[in-house]
């Protein structure tokens, strides 16, 4: 509306402009939506695979270089929280990176 120097106030003009730009996105949504389900279930009938390809595992880990100080404090019984504190990560990996490779 900016761009196009239209004015928006309290007159009957106005809301009838609002109205119609109001109900131009909605079907303008509606059609983006269909046309999103129709290509979807396109693709998924021709057998191809929906959704983010799985990806190379990581060459780089948060953890590493620090593997001998997680074994230790593991192993004497520190909790996730405290090794995290240690190594400057959350508590989550350093679970998983327990589990994952202290095998």
């Amino acid at each position: 509306t900016i761009k196009d120097n239209y004015r928006l106030g309290e007159d009957i003009q106005s809301k009838v402009l609002a109205f119609a730009f109001g109900l131009s996105a909605e079907i303008e949504r509606t059609l983006i939506s269909q046309r999103t389900r129709e290509a979807l279930a396109l693709r998924k009938e021709s057998g191809k695979a929906l959704g983010r390809p799985k990806g190379t595992p990581n060459a780089f880990h948060k953890l590493d270089g620090k593997e001998e100080v997680i074994r230790r404090m593991h192993a004497s019984g520190h909790s996730y929280a405290a090794i995290a504190r240690e190594c400057g990560v959350c508590r989550k990996t350093v679970r998983l990176w327990i589990q994952a490779f202290s095998r």
